[in-house]
């Protein structure tokens, strides 16, 4: 069914707090690991810990809503986002963040929503046009060279890792609209969440931070945000947005995304808005436009 106009405004709203809130998980991560010469949080309790807080908030939400349990078929959806957006993304991010600063990190996973595209390309059997596919090759060559320009020449391990990250999120995301178009979208996160709670309430027990009291409160309130709002609360917004306002237009919020996330380091973290990282930054989020409004086409069937 086709949105009504009503229903396309109020999913851009929707649409909009969700990127704004996303945007605040860069700077976020990064208050709470913190840097390589002041660590706080380890990365890897960050990653576990905060998807199983979620994990308990969500077997509340899914009681009180009374959600069917996923079906069998449904379950490799699930775990394939779990990998994507619980374990791989958080884990990958909180580890580059320990190295560079959240600008920095900003720029690099700027072409998430080129990812995206790529994966969900491959995914649902679609064929890019060659525009999209020389969008994506610019896009990436633009962080590489961003990140080049930053490490003096060469790239660092922690640029390989947003990548990674960038990576890991564009699958999980694919799998989650995929599960997104058979149950209802605020359900998805909370079921992957859910599910990945075996894994995920042991390895935070088991990294939880040695001279925990030590850790700087602001740490902890960025552990605190990560876990609410990123991992949980953002994925509710973004969902109902896509939902109210249809995919293809809402989504396009989303190019705001890396620049939100540069204005909010400064504030958050102290961080300096350099010219050079707003020039890389516009550059990333018009490859990303332009890439976004290229035409796909479906495979035909073999």
């Amino acid at each position: 069914m086709t949105p009504t106009r009503h229903d396309e405004t109020r999913g851009l709203w929707w649409g909009l707090v969700g990127v704004v809130i996303f945007a605040m998980t860069l700077p976020m991560t990064r208050l709470a690991v913190g840097p390589a010469s002041d660590p706080q949080l380890p990365p890897l309790f960050v990653t576990a810990g905060r998807a199983a807080a979620a994990g308990v908030l969500s077997v509340v939400y899914l009681l009180s809503t009374r959600a069917p349990r996923p079906r069998g078929d449904q379950l490799g959806a699930i775990a394939v986002s779990a990998l994507g957006t619980v374990v791989g993304f958080p884990l990958f991010l909180s580890l580059a963040l320990r190295e560079v600063d959240a600008m920095h990190a900003a720029v690099i996973t700027g072409v998430l929503p080129l990812g995206t595209a790529v994966a969900a390309a491959i995914a649902f059997r679609q064929r890019p046009s060659a525009g999209f596919w020389t969008c994506a090759v610019v896009g990436c060559g633009l962080v590489l060279a961003f990140a080049a320009l930053r490490g003096s020449g060469r790239l660092s391990a922690a640029d390989g890792l947003l990548l990674a990250a960038v990576a890991s999120a564009s699958v999980g995301y694919v799998a989650g609209a995929r599960l997104s178009a058979q149950m209802k979208a605020e359900q998805v996160i909370c079921w992957v969440l859910v599910l990945s709670l075996p894994f995920t309430a042991p390895v935070s027990w088991a990294t939880w931070p040695v001279g925990a009291a030590t850790v700087h409160a602001g740490a902890w309130l960025g552990f605190a945000y990560v876990t609410l709002f990123s991992m949980w609360l953002g994925f509710f917004a973004w969902y109902r947005g896509l939902a109210l306002g249809g995919t293809v237009r809402v989504s396009q919020v989303q190019l705001v995304q890396p620049f939100l996330a540069l204005l909010f380091a400064v504030p958050v973290l102290g961080e300096r808005l350099e010219p050079v990282t707003v020039m890389f930054s516009i550059a990333v989020i018009a490859t990303v436009f332009i890439g976004k409004k290229m035409p796909t086409h479906m495979k035909a069937a073999s």
